[in-house]
This record gives structure tokens, sequence and C-alpha cells, in this order.
């Protein structure tokens, strides 16, 4: 985020103002990556970048089925040390 904001021209104080998130919060998010889920979304929405979260939320084909696929799966991989 802090990229996108200094790509944009962005201070601190201005995207603070923007989004309504307040500055004590996006320092403390840039500094070490702690914030609300709400001011997290509101920076999102005003540095433009809603789209790239929503599509890394969207579900990832599976191979699998069901739980029991998986296990199967894992049933047959070769143990280390055992050879044979």
């Amino acid at each position: 985020m802090r990229d996108l904001r200094l790509g944009r021209g962005l201070t601190q104080k201005g995207l603070s103002e923007r989004s309504g998130v307040s500055l004590s919060s996006l320092r403390k998010f840039e500094q070490k990556g702690s914030i609300s889920l709400e001011s997290f979304l509101k920076l999102a929405l005003t540095l433009g970048c809603m789209d790239k979260l929503i599509k890394a939320t969207e579900p990832m084909e599976s191979n699998f089925s069901s739980i029991d696929d998986v296990l199967a799966k894992d049933d047959k991989k070769p143990k280390r040390g055992k050879h044979g």
C-alpha cells in the first residue's frame, strides 16, 4: 500500500484525509503491517486496488472433491527414508 500511495504522489496525511483512516493508523500500518480490516479496505478503495483484493480472495480450482481425495494423495507420496 505504501508503494501505491507513493506512486500516486500522496503523502500519509493526504491518504489519511482522503480515506478517513487516522494518520496514526496509517503510519502504524506502513511501519508494522497492523491495521483493522475496515481501515485496510478504506485504504484499498481510496488507492484503487479493490479489484486486486477481490481477485485474490476468489476460490482457486482444486483437483480434489473431498478431504478423502486429499488424504489419499498424501498416502501415495513416498515416505522419507523408505525405498521400494
